[in-house]
């Protein structure tokens, strides 16, 4: 098993709106532009082969800023294009916790970490103990039918909790602020709260009376 111990305090950051990572999900990405694929072919040079995603965010000075809060994936699979693009997937190890951005010779951001607040992320795979599955599951139809998105339903419903709830939270269409809560979400019942939240909120197109 991982330990925080084990992470370095020094990570490259990715900065992706609306691209949202969690521990032990998988994400994959198209890797073209070159300060990125600078940064994923110095990445696999490590032992850890770890790449910080976070969610940027605007400020009123109008500063490129970033969400304190992102999720550390380490490098599992990836493919280069005869165009030197790579295709990748990042498979969620931690949540961490920006202390500072470090200024550097490298085309791309990195920024020194904390891992402390998020031990139980290295953890067994969690399990959500209220998780009424029938309704949730007639609220994720509804939300699917009103944004016009297909899935593997028999799939879905066999899903285990940690993958459905994470899965859905990577996948379905939030602001990346939406994200960033998802993210944030201290348990897996809590980022299930949420998600249903968003999605009631979606339905109700943010006003008072259900889209039917």
């Amino acid at each position: 098993m991982t330990r925080i111990k084990d992470f370095p305090d020094l990570i490259p950051v990715f900065p992706l709106p609306g691209a949202l990572l969690l521990p032990r999900a998988r994400l994959p990405l198209h890797i073209f532009e070159p300060r990125y694929i600078a940064m994923l072919e110095d990445a696999m040079k490590t032992p850890h082969r770890l790449i910080g995603m976070v969610q940027p965010r605007s400020s009123p000075d109008g500063a490129d800023r970033w969400h304190m809060i992102g999720c550390a994936g380490r490098l599992t699979a990836f493919s280069e294009t005869e165009d030197g693009r790579y295709m990748i997937t990042l498979t969620g190890v931690s949540r961490f916790r920006i202390r500072q951005e470090v200024a550097g010779f490298t085309p791309y951001r990195r920024a020194e970490v904390e891992w402390a607040d998020f031990a139980r992320d290295c953890g067994p795979t969690e399990r959500d103990g209220g998780f009424d599955r029938d309704g949730f599951f007639v609220l994720l139809e509804r939300f699917f039918q009103h944004h016009d998105l297909s899935t593997d339903w028999s799939s879905l419903k066999e899903a285990e909790d940690e993958l459905l709830i994470n899965s859905l939270s990577m996948l379905c269409p939030f602001d990346p602020h939406e994200k960033q809560a998802l993210l944030e979400a201290p348990s897996l019942s809590t980022r299930r709260e949420t998600l249903v939240t968003l999605m009631e909120f979606a339905l109700h197109g943010g006003e008072g009376e259900a889209i039917q």
